[in-house]
């Protein structure tokens, strides 16, 4: 069994916009500075805990708070402006193409499970995911945890999985896993950075994607 294993913000979503804006709401919130746009999307694809942490300290005392400040915006956020979370061009289609090749679908992601429903639901692609790994189920990004608990879910084993994502914390955890990579430069980490972390490949359009993926599957 073949598995193509997607990151969701940043890979198949466009959110920095929300993010941006509910991590300011959570700063401001507590009478804090919020970090600037540019810390705000560095972490994005940690779990929510491990982000905190990296924008403030590990040990800071309003960690709990922010965090759920943080929510609490995101779900206003949500129901104020409707759905935020715009698919990138050409994801549907690559996510149909892999579905035709028979290949298993997953997600790793550190939203929720709740959250990742919601926006995968609203853009009629849910079916499509036999495998869904969030911060809810697994240790944040970079740990292996979200793509071995994939691979054991469908049956695929390392050299038949793929992790698709635009963060050094997706390609450090495919490392992890002993698993392919594809980082895709359209998200929120820069090119330079994502190529230091050495993946297999690296795809500045959805359109290059099958092309590298039947290179990296063999056929």
């Amino acid at each position: 069994m073949k598995l193509v294993i997607f990151d969701c913000d940043g890979t198949l979503v466009d959110s920095q916009h929300l993010i941006v804006a509910c991590m300011d709401a959570a700063f401001l919130s507590l009478g804090r500075t919020p970090p600037s746009r540019e810390a705000t999307l560095s972490i994005v694809g940690l779990s929510l805990f491990e982000a905190f942490a990296v924008l403030t300290s590990p040990d800071d005392a309003d960690i709990p708070a922010l965090i759920e400040a943080y929510k609490g915006a995101f779900h206003a956020e949500r129901q104020k402006h409707g759905h935020a979370e715009p698919l990138y061009p050409g994801c549907r289609e690559v996510i149909e193409w892999v579905a035709a090749e028979k290949a298993a679908l997953g997600i790793a992601t550190g939203k929720s499970q709740r959250g990742v429903r919601i926006v995968m639901t609203h853009h009629g692609l849910i079916d499509h995911f036999a495998t869904i790994q969030t911060a809810d189920d697994a240790p944040s990004k970079p740990h292996p945890g979200m793509i071995l608990q994939a691979m054991a879910e469908v049956g695929a084993v390392p050299e038949d999985t793929v992790m698709i994502g635009d963060t050094t914390y997706d390609i450090d955890m495919a490392h992890a896993a002993g698993v392919g990579s594809i980082a895709v430069t359209w998200g929120y980490h820069a090119s330079e950075a994502l190529l230091r972390s050495r993946p297999n490949a690296i795809a500045g359009t959805y359109g290059e994607v099958p092309a590298i993926l039947k290179r990296l599957w063999g056929v």
